[in-house]
């Protein structure tokens, strides 16, 4: 096959995936390998690919991959979430477009709109997963509404029901009055705002000119007050016991009341007690036995109830009333003041507190076996540090709110009943039973029963994902739930901790005794190279299918990856990607290089190439065994790098260097075709972050079957580990480095061969080992030892050794000299600050004996070298 000149990712990438997907190789069956799965966190149905997605999938499509050729059976599940409040909302606007008012249809009609926008619109997200590379299991792809799962979370809905953790109850909630339902607290995003304080003055009933002044963020909510409450303590107060004062504008009379949850010092130390719009006005008018004046409509608009500004905006009221209240002589002042608002996770509403009757699911009996499981490292979090965020939400943990006030998701299987009961049932068949089974002598019949409106919340589908994509709440026992649970492995953004993970760490052990997933490896947020959070408003979010399309999706993982570490937030730099594309021309060109070459099968194999070869797969064992102890904690980023550099700097700058024969020279066989293998291992480990290219380059490197694919091919093991092998090329790198670095500074051209001399230490004997290789690479004609330095040569150091090149033209005694005597005052330096570290007596015994030995070796190290600078010194200056 001929190679192309330039590696194009358009026509290679498409081509390999279309190649996957017709043979099946991302589908999983159990089997008697070991398997190793990830469900990946299910997108919302709404959703588009962003550089979130970009980076939290290429992670999964590396571990999969990875795991395949490691021989397990890789099981990617891909699937979305219904999203109910984005998607309600998408339906509800489309609707609108069209001149419907979701109102005006019953629910089953807007299910089946909502479907409709589902068939054309979801999923939009998973084809462009494809794009990345992504290896899912197509065929088992889920979504949270399909039948299987649905019955699933009905299923625990009466389950937990019946255990007694699922309840009833009016509570104050958070409300979304742009979404229209309750949110659960961690659906709640706190963000610190610029307000005002306003302070205003309530006239003391039954007084001449007496008031009390009260300050609040909140003015649009004193039409709902029913108390003002000061501390016990607080002397300023302490006549106004018994007495009332009156509501501004409206003089609705309401009790002075006391109690120790005040804060003498915030404000005036007189609290404003508004029980239907503040959670904790809410506690002290339940503690107070206070009444509730709920002066807000479900949409944020002022009711009945207010008075005044009714059907008017909050917002709006804020400030009309604030004018009112200057108009009347309420305002003492306004302060500038910044405080945290909550706003909706999904709609970036301002919340609203709220009284509302919800479904609620005790937390605080599920979340102790949930909180053990990670504090013993059942499950493993990476970053470790997450650890403290999750056990300080599990030991605080409150009741979930579950219900939500929406169409569109699993609809709550409870049933009303004419006499104000209710019934918990799978259908009305089985409701009704159940009814006539608890009110025996009752009449009902089907007609009589109504079932809840709400929908659940989405997280509560979410939270069974790992198990209910594998029907594991309806088939306890079926063959993919016992093969592929618990799952290997879950990548996902440390803001759902809460939300998700802790959740389904939850349902794990309470419906399968088990963990749900093994380790738990959290991405950061993907920012801007200034560290902003990515955002269209800012024009700081570049489009990811742009970027594949211009760079090739394996340079775009590769940039994603370089500036990824575990759990820190990702500041993005497209340069990397640029990086990512030439490493793929680098991985090219290396293939054209050794595929270019002519063999010759009657050459004998070269020393110098055996050595190559032998110090190569050293090298290459040393980073396989690296690089499982970076995929085993998750260190991703240096995973790659290590790849990156070995490829790069070890394989193309220097191995095949070392072994390239001569300019228009064969190349003996057995050399060859060691290259060869050794090309197909390297593309092997870099196959999980660079799909595409590797596929490309494997199928090039020799004749393959019809269906074969590096997917399956296996990792290579470790061959040798020569640690002094390794050492003495890093010892001959340092000299061929600073070789070529005298030739471009005296301007001898490489075509010129020059002589090299080795001043022995000390009658050592020398290792040759390498000696060829700098040959090969320095052209040099004569390569020898001496015991005395040489004159009339130019003179380097490497690690206290001493070389000579013996000159044949003219150099710069004084510029030679200027340079040693510059090093000679650094490494006089070096020795001073080594010195006065082991002359301090707290270091040398509190510091690790490893630590003190190596200073004592720098130490060492450094007198030799001044020693031998002095000497070349006095050499040149034509001294002794």
């Amino acid at each position: 096959m001929e190679l192309a000149p330039k590696y194009d990712p358009s026509i290679v990438e498409d081509k390999w995936y279309s190649f996957w997907m017709k043979n099946g190789f991302f589908h999983s069956e159990p089997d008697d390998r070991e398997p190793y799965t990830i469900v990946i966190p299910p997108p919302n149905v709404t959703g588009v690919l962003h550089m979130g997605h970009m980076l939290n999938n290429t992670i999964q499509d590396i571990l999969v991959r990875r795991a395949r050729m490691q021989g397990k059976n890789a099981e990617w599940l891909p699937g979305t979430d219904h999203a109910s409040i984005a998607t309600e909302a998408k339906v509800v606007a489309k609707l609108r477009e069209q001149g419907i008012d979701k109102t005006s249809i019953t629910r089953e009609e807007f299910i089946k709109h909502a479907w409709d926008w589902k068939e054309k619109h979801g999923g939009i997200i998973l084809e462009q997963l494809k794009k990345l590379g992504a290896s899912c299991d197509w065929e088992r792809t889920r979504f949270t509404m399909d039948e299987a799962l649905y019955d699933s979370v009905i299923s625990v809905f009466i389950d937990l029901y019946n255990k007694g953790l699922i309840y009833r109850g009016v509570r104050m909630v958070n409300w979304d009055p742009k979404a229209l339902t309750a949110l659960s607290d961690e659906e709640v995003i706190y963000k610190e705002v610029n307000s005002k304080l306003y302070y205003v003055r309530y006239k003391v009933e039954g007084t001449g000119d007496e008031w009390l002044t009260i300050a609040t963020t909140r003015p649009e909510t004193i039409l709902g007050d029913t108390a003002i409450c000061v501390h016990p303590e607080d002397d300023r107060y302490r006549h106004l016991k018994d007495k009332k004062v009156l509501v501004p504008l409206i003089n609705r009379a309401i009790p002075v009341i006391y109690d120790e949850y005040v804060e003498r010092e915030f404000g005036t130390g007189a609290l404003k007690v508004t029980p239907a719009h503040d959670i904790n006005d809410y506690n002290l008018g339940i503690k107070h036995k206070l009444p509730v004046i709920d002066t807000f409509n479900a949409d944020g608009t002022m009711s009945e109830a207010a008075q005044l500004f009714i059907g008017e905006d909050r917002f709006v009221v804020r400030k009309k009333i604030t004018e009112a209240l200057k108009e009347n002589g309420h305002i003492v002042k306004i302060e500038e003041y910044t405080n945290k608002v909550g706003y909706s996770e999904r709609t970036d509403e301002v919340i609203e507190p709220r009284i509302s009757q919800q479904w609620f699911l005790r937390m605080k009996e599920m979340s102790k076996p949930a909180l053990e499981l990670v504090e013993k490292d059942a499950i493993r979090f990476h970053p470790a540090k997450y650890k403290n965020m999750y056990r300080h939400w599990m030991e605080n943990v409150t009741d979930w709110c579950i219900s939500r006030q929406l169409w569109w998701g699993q609809q709550i299987p409870a049933f009303y009943l004419p006499n104000g009961e209710f019934v918990v049932a799978k259908s009305n068949n089985e409701a009704l039973e159940i009814a006539k089974a608890k009110f025996p002598g009752s009449t009902f019949e089907l007609t009589d029963l109504v079932q809840d409106q709400d929908v659940l919340d989405t997280w509560f589908s979410s939270w069974l994902w790992p198990i209910s994509v594998f029907d594991g709440i309806r088939f306890p026992e079926n063959p993919d739930i016992k093969y592929y649970y618990p799952t290997s492995a879950l990548i996902t953004a440390s803001d759902i901790i809460f939300f998700w993970v802790a959740r389904m760490i939850m349902a794990g052990w309470e419906y399968r005794r088990q963990i749900p997933f093994k380790d738990v490896y959290f991405t950061g947020m993907v920012r801007d190279r200034q560290g902003r959070k990515m955002s269209k408003s800012l024009g700081n979010s570049p489009e990811p299918l742009e970027l594949i399309r211009v760079n090739g999706a394996d340079a775009v993982r590769v940039g994603m990856l370089l500036c990824s570490p575990a759990g820190n937030d990702l500041l993005f730099d497209e340069n990397l990607i640029e990086q990512g594309r030439n490493f793929s021309n680098k991985i090219w060109n290396a293939l054209r290089l050794v595929k270019g070459w002519q063999v010759d099968e009657n050459l004998v194999q070269p020393e110098t190439n055996k050595v190559s070869i032998h110090w190569f797969n050293a090298i290459l064992s040393e980073a396989i065994i690296n690089l499982e102890e970076q995929f085993d904690k998750y260190r991703l980023s240096e995973a790659l790098m290590t790849i990156y550099k070995l490829i790069w700097d070890d394989f193309c700058s220097w191995y095949l260097e070392m072994i390239k024969p001569a300019y228009q020279q064969p190349i003996d066989k057995e050399t060859y075709e060691t290259t060869i293998r050794l090309l197909e291992k390297l593309v092997s480990i870099l196959h999980p972050f660079m799909p595409f290219i590797t596929e490309e380059v494997w199928h090039y490197i020799r004749e393959r079957k019809e269906n074969e694919t590096i997917m399956y091919e296996l990792l290579p093991g470790v061959l040798n580990r020569e640690p002094e092998l390794i050492t003495k090329f890093a010892f001959a790198e340092d000299v061929i480095t600073q070789i070529r670095t005298v030739r471009k500074e005296k301007n001898i051209p490489f075509k010129d061969p020059i002589r090299l001399f080795i001043k022995k230490n000390y009658n050592e004997q020398p290792d040759t080992t390498l000696d060829g290789i700098v040959s090969k690479l320095c052209n040099i004609s004569e390569l020898g030892y001496i015991d005395e330095k040489i004159p009339d040569s130019i003179s380097f150091i490497i690690r206290n050794t001493e070389f000579y090149i013996p000159i044949t033209q003219n150099i710069d005694i004084g510029a030679e000299i200027a340079k040693l005597e510059e090093e000679l005052n650094y490494t006089r330096g070096f020795l001073q600050s080594v010195g006065a570290k082991l002359e301090n007596d707290k270091f040398v015994s509190g510091a690790p004996e490893k630590v003190v030995d190596a200073e004592r070796k720098k130490k060492s190290d450094a007198e030799e070298r001044i020693h031998v600078l002095e000497e070349q010194i006095l050499g040149l200056k034509g001294g002794k």
